[in-house]
């Protein structure tokens, strides 16, 4: 199934960064409130917003922090995986000493 997700139609406040970085790394609305010193609530409006800004909507075929999670590492780069510290099976260290992902990208 296509999704249609546009990019960002405005920047993401530094909030909003911040809690979809969260939400990349798994975390739960809850674990976001109590890391942010925010209430459970705070939190759901600013993935529902984000998602807004990404053109996602939700419905019982899609996974709203799903999308959204893929939109924002799309966007502003894949930081969060990084923060995961999950081992990439597709990096590789070159020659020159330095690591780049192996996996083909499609253009």
């Amino acid at each position: 199934m296509f999704r249609t997700v546009s990019i960002s139609k405005r920047a993401l406040t530094p909030f909003e960064q911040l809690v979809i970085a969260l939400v990349c790394e798994g975390k739960s609305n809850s674990a976001i409130a109590t890391q942010t010193s925010h209430n459970e609530k705070a939190v759901e409006n600013t993935v529902s917003r984000s998602a807004q800004v990404f053109g996602i909507k939700s419905d019982r075929n899609t996974n709203l922090r799903v999308l959204l999670a893929l939109a924002f590492r799309t966007h502003y780069g894949d930081a969060a995986f990084a923060n995961l510290g999950a081992p990439c099976a597709h990096f590789e260290v070159g020659p020159d000493g330095k690591t780049t992902c192996q996996l083909p990208h499609v253009a």
